[in-house]
């Protein structure tokens, strides 16, 4: 398997832009998901990198994609709904609960995001804080700011709350919505084929949106042609398209049942290919110098960057992200500068559609070369 240092080594090419000079214009923003605009959610496009060679296909059409041996890996973890309106002092507020901390329960920690409503559905960036400050919920309870999640930042503070947050989320969330999307869609469709519930109610803030695309019978043909599925769980929290920050710690977990799986497809010749910047993460947390995955569960704040390259993954299926995200350093890892760079432009060409209702791109090794048959 090469190694991610050598992926990432090319620096741009006659007839490219750099990376950070695309632009998106807003018309490319999906706005509702895919089975709204009149298709199924498989029905998405599918932009297909190898190297430098760029193919465009339907998400449907994955399978021919993949060969037998290969193991996609996924993030089960569920997607909350973890909007919820609330007033600090006289002012309204929208409450975007990010990530759980310490303790269960009623007074856990979580990290939170406050932003403003906009008048027309969705928010609008608000500094946080200042510490101690109080928010109103619905049902009576308060929310306590504590301190910035970063030292000298202000957009994401750590809090308690005086109640089980998961109870008030399930009663009276609403899925996280972004300026670009149309108008509020209902949980589930936020909801992948892989999530599964948590005894202890934690989820991610915005959906792991790679896994998607994927229904229950796209995922019985690809098993048909032995293409296997490893499950992660990778709680995430609000992204960052304001500010472009780099992640932040993420609860994670990998279990013996994928490291296992992992370890034997790579020894086999096997491709471990991973289902959004998630499953990469939880991965690359879990992978020691060599490569070997072992089991692992904690927190990770692991930045996949070309100079830190990859140990475990061969490819990477994922949306279409800000040229400016800091998700795009990890797709350099994997892809390479150049090899990227022409697979956005050629997406824009094409007229993809961006965000977590969008399209979506396959990254395989360029010395791939070799298509199941159909």
């Amino acid at each position: 398997m090469s190694t991610g240092a050598a992926r990432g080594s090319g620096r741009g090419g006659a007839g490219t832009v750099p990376l950070e000079g695309l632009r998106v214009p807003p018309e490319l923003s999906a706005r509702v998901p895919a089975e709204v605009r009149g298709t199924g959610r498989e029905d998405v496009r599918l932009l297909v990198s190898r190297g430098r060679r760029v193919v465009h296909r339907v998400f449907r059409e994955l399978p021919g994609q993949l060969r037998a041996g290969d193991v996609l890996v996924v993030n089960t973890s569920p997607t909350l709904s973890a909007a919820v309106d609330g007033r600090l002092g006289a002012e309204p507020v929208v409450v975007h609960f990010s990530t759980r901390g310490r303790g269960r329960g009623a007074g856990a920690r979580w990290a939170v995001e406050l932003r403003s409503p906009d008048g027309a559905g969705t928010t609008v960036p608000r500094a946080g804080g200042p510490p101690g400050a109080v928010v109103r919920l619905p049902g009576g309870a308060r929310l306590v700011l504590r301190a910035p999640l970063v030292p000298g930042a202000d957009r994401l503070w750590w809090a308690s709350a005086e109640v089980a947050v998961p109870e008030l989320l399930a009663r009276y969330g609403r899925p996280i919505r972004y300026r670009y999307t149309a108008r509020d869609q209902p949980a589930a469709a936020y909801r992948t084929v892989f999530s599964v519930p948590c005894p202890d109610g934690s989820g991610s803030a915005e959906m792991p949106s790679a896994s998607r695309p994927f229904t229950g019978a796209l995922v019985a043909e690809l098993v048909s042609r032995g293409v296997q599925f490893a499950p992660v769980t990778l709680h995430t929290g609000v992204s960052s398209p304001e500010a472009h920050e780099p992640p932040y710690p993420e609860r994670f977990s990998v279990p013996a049942t994928t490291a296992w799986l992992v370890n034997a497809a790579r020894a086999a010749g096997g491709r471990i290919v991973a289902v959004g910047t998630t499953a990469v993460r939880s991965l690359e947390s879990a992978a020691g110098p060599s490569g070997a995955v072992v089991p692992t569960a904690g927190w990770t704040d692991l930045v996949v960057t070309p100079r830190r390259g990859v140990r475990v993954v061969d490819g990477l299926l994922t949306g279409l992200h800000e040229p400016e995200a800091s998700h795009l350093l990890m797709l350099e890892a994997l892809a390479g500068r150049e090899a990227l760079v022409l697979a956005y432009e050629e997406a824009l060409r094409r007229a993809y559609l961006w965000h977590e209702f969008g399209d979506t791109h396959l990254i395989l090794p360029a010395e791939s070369t070799h298509i199941a048959s159909c």
